[in-house]
């Protein structure tokens, strides 16, 4: 085969790979699309790039298929350059930790058994709140002489990869385990009482993620994502989201849920923070998340060791500051767009 006809082959399927997330379908192999953003966009200037060794001037199609390159290029670096250094903080930095709270949350692999590896790195960073999925009772078990600093905890330990414990040094008021879309993936809400005696909101998830193994659908993810959302919209209290999103920063959804809820991202200006996956360096993307409202700001954020999961646990530590709305991404939702939203939880409820 021709070097040219292997750099077009190589420039059709980043434009494919460019196109195919643009469409709303919830099938795992569209949404699934979403994920490999960073690694189409090297892949997007790799074409363009060498396709200049062999491009002709004389050929209008030469011209055609940069151009149509570099579109994508150019879309798809929209999606990255918010978390880069190039584009300004969703959460400013912190003044001061007068009133902090630091979290550390993993997904630890539930056949994982190198528990002595994440008890390190609890001991090491020692954060107010640790929150741990895909946790059963025997990663329970043997976390539990590690956690005893942590008087209020929430264990929901299951066997089918999706169990949650949530532990912390802070006081948690009238915490709940929900089952908000299936009963086999639970979820955890609680308020938490700052040292200042101030009442915050929390909310920790692990919705199942677009994939032939576990949901050959994005709805539940995408309705248990929107129904979180609506709940942070109408608090009045400033709020935490956690866990595992099975959903990258970048993505409709993602974006979706920050611009109902109003709350922030700080990896926006600072970095991605690639979670998953931990095993190949290649295939690396954000699914692990830590949102706040406009009522925080960050000391400090940053991804952990490897603990032998397929996941990085990652750190933040944020402080709670006089409120401003400066920051708040919540926008004004219409009739036609709050029948939407409601609609995809619905049809997750089904």
């Amino acid at each position: 085969m021709k070097l040219k006809n292997v750099l077009v082959s190589f420039g059709v399927l980043a434009i494919i790979l460019t196109i195919i997330p643009l469409f709303t379908a919830n099938f795992w192999w569209i949404r699934i699309f979403d994920f490999p953003h960073g690694q189409l966009t090297a892949l997007t200037l790799f074409a363009i790039l060498f396709y200049f060794f062999k491009f002709d001037i004389k050929l209008k199609k030469d011209y055609g298929f940069i151009l149509i390159l570099s579109a994508c290029f150019i879309f798809q670096m929209t999606k990255i350059v918010p978390y880069t250094p190039f584009s300004s903080h969703e959460i400013k930095n912190a003044s001061s930790e007068k009133n902090s709270i630091s979290i550390l949350a993993s997904n630890v692999l539930q056949k994982n058994n190198q528990y002595q590896k994440l008890k390190n790195i609890i001991a090491e960073q020692k954060p107010d709140l640790v929150l741990l999925m895909e946790a059963n009772e025997t990663w329970r078990d043997s976390m539990k002489n590690a956690l005893t600093t942590y008087p209020y905890r929430v264990e929901c330990p299951l066997e089918n990869t999706y169990g949650m414990l949530l532990y912390s040094k802070k006081e948690l008021i009238n915490p709940e385990v929900n089952f908000l879309i299936s009963d086999t993936i639970p979820s955890i809400n609680s308020k938490l009482k700052m040292d200042s005696g101030k009442i915050i909101q929390l909310y920790a998830t692990h919705p199942t993620p677009p994939s032939p193994q576990h949901n050959p659908r994005s709805t539940d993810r995408d309705g248990e994502m929107m129904l979180i959302a609506k709940k942070a919209r109408k608090s009045n209290l400033p709020i935490l989201v956690i866990g595992d999103f099975n959903d990258v920063a970048w993505s409709k959804t993602t974006q979706e849920f920050q611009e109902i809820s109003g709350l922030l991202d700080p990896r926006v200006g600072r970095g991605f923070y690639s979670t998953y996956n931990a095993n190949n360096f290649l295939l690396r993307w954000p699914l692990d998340h830590i949102f706040s409202s406009n009522h925080f700001t960050l000391s400090k954020m940053k991804r952990l060791k490897d603990i032998d999961s397929d996941h990085f646990p990652i750190y933040a530590k944020l402080n709670l500051e006089k409120f401003s709305t400066t920051n708040s991404k919540k926008k004004k939702l219409n009739e036609k767009e709050l029948e939407k939203i409601n609609k995809e939880i619905k049809k997750a409820k089904h």
